[in-house]
């Protein structure tokens, strides 16, 4: 499936969207990514993909992709 072709993120309270994210590993690199489109840089520790995800969440304004 293509990126455009992903069906809209789930709603959340207020219409917000609701943000879940996951990380994956592609190779020796590891990567957040989220409901909403976004995702992180690829990095060499799954401790800071895992916090790129965190940091995602926790942000304002979290609609930015990368």
């Amino acid at each position: 499936m293509l990126p455009h072709d992903a069906p809209p993120p789930p709603q959340g309270p207020g219409g917000e969207p609701h943000h879940t994210t996951t990380t994956t590993e592609r190779g020796a690199f590891a990567l957040a990514r989220c409901s909403c489109g976004w995702s992180g840089p690829a990095r060499r520790s799954r401790e800071r993909a895992r916090t790129d995800a965190v940091t995602h969440v926790s942000e304002e304004g979290c609609g930015v992709r990368q």
